[in-house]
């Protein structure tokens, strides 16, 4: 895919998971439309930031239209995992959202996260509208793979490495 913004309306499908060790994983986004797949390189802090704004996105258009039916966060795990090949075709940088009450679906915004020798009109971009509800498990789920990452030192807060923690809450020793 060599275009500069890429649209996916609708999505048949979109997930995010992670290839790798814990503490060495790389993150991915992965969007299907027929036969095409959009596959982006993202990252962990991006997936629980995108969680918590898709949260509050849904909760304002709660508010905003009350008689919206509730959409599902229910998910296959057998479905949520990326598809080979992973050919990432650009690093995410922003994400946005915004929402198409005609048609009832919430469009995911994209952009590619600028190189220092690439110009902002030549960042790529991509627009995947999904349903609520594809969108609620896509975050959902994202949450899990996040979260099946090192484990999470109850002394300093900190990942812990797996070859072995130096807790500088307990004074560099294993935490």
């Amino acid at each position: 895919m060599s275009e500069k913004e890429i649209i996916f309306n609708p999505v048949d499908h979109i997930t995010t998971d992670a290839i790798g060790a814990p503490g060495k994983r790389v993150f991915y986004l992965q969007a299907w439309k027929g036969e095409r797949t959009l596959t982006l390189l993202i990252e962990k802090f991006q997936i629980q930031s995108m969680a918590a704004g898709v949260e509050q996105f849904l909760n304002e258009l709660a508010e905003r239209y009350p008689d919206l039916p509730d959409a599902s966060a229910d998910y296959n795990e057998n479905t949520m995992h990326i598809h080979p090949p992973v050919d990432p075709l650009f690093r995410v940088g922003d994400l946005g959202l915004s929402y198409d009450m005609d048609n009832d679906m919430v469009s995911l915004i994209i952009r590619e996260m600028l190189s220092s020798n690439k110009q902002p009109e030549e960042a790529a971009s991509a627009r995947l509208y999904c349903t609520r509800a594809q969108i609620k498990a896509l975050v959902s789920w994202g949450l899990v793979v996040a979260d099946r990452g090192r484990r999470i030192c109850p002394y300093c807060g900190e990942p812990e490495d797996p070859s072995g923690h130096i807790c500088p809450k307990k004074n560099g020793k294993n935490g």
